[in-house]
């Protein structure tokens, strides 16, 4: 168990601690709306890691075959999306500098934590790179003697708790950076340099080679 439970943190912070598009929006979110709103979308990427453990524990080598011929649509997908969220966080940030009085009611009613949620599970779960990671981990760590049922559970359980460990960390920076960036400007600086971030890593995803 204390092998499964090391495997399964190690494999979930070192899916979970480089910091890309998704963690750089994950950020720039709680940075603009609540704490609340961003430890959900925190939950959401933590819950398609864990998905991805579990179906990679499960799956093992065959699963990686069938990702093959739809890891370049997958690929365009995630990036695309990428690129949308990056230029809707940048028109945001302009409106709500023009009219922040108004503007910060309706990203609140916006994105709210369900949907915050959702938006950040969807994201994570198109990225198949995030499932080849823990299958080749998993295929890589096994013996002779498959893992019992005790043993996957407790791997599964420890990835997602890594991941969420971090996602939450990255949330509440997000929250920080809110409070002490109270001006219009400094929000407005900061949410540009996001999608300005997140639109370079879209783009490196989008023209890789082989997509």
């Amino acid at each position: 168990m204390t092998a499964a439970l090391v495997s399964g943190l190690v494999a979930g912070y070192g899916i979970a601690v480089p910091v890309g598009a998704v963690g750089t929006y994950l950020v720039a979110l709680t940075a603009r709306t609540s704490l609340r709103t961003g430890a959900c979308a925190a939950l959401g990427v933590a819950t398609a890691d864990g998905l991805y453990a579990l179906i990679a524990m499960v799956g093992g080598s065959a699963l990686t075959h069938t990702l093959e011929p739809v890891m370049d649509p997958l690929r365009l997908a995630a990036g695309l999306v990428l690129m949308a969220l990056a230029v809707r966080g940048a028109a945001t940030a302009i409106a709500r500098h023009r009219r922040p009085s108004t503007t910060s009611r309706t990203d609140a009613a916006a994105l709210r934590p369900a949907r915050a949620f959702m938006g950040l599970w969807g994201v994570t779960m198109m990225n198949p790179v995030t499932v080849i990671y823990f299958a080749a981990l998993v295929l890589g760590s096994r013996t002779t003697a498959q893992p019992d049922h005790l043993a996957r559970t407790v791997f599964v359980l420890a990835a997602f708790a890594a991941s969420a460990s971090w996602q939450l960390l990255l949330a509440g920076g997000g929250a920080l950076l809110g409070r002490l960036l109270t001006g219009s400007r400094g929000r407005l600086v900061t949410a540009l340099a996001s999608s300005a971030v997140m639109t370079v890593l879209a783009l490196r995803m989008l023209l890789a080679p082989g997509s």
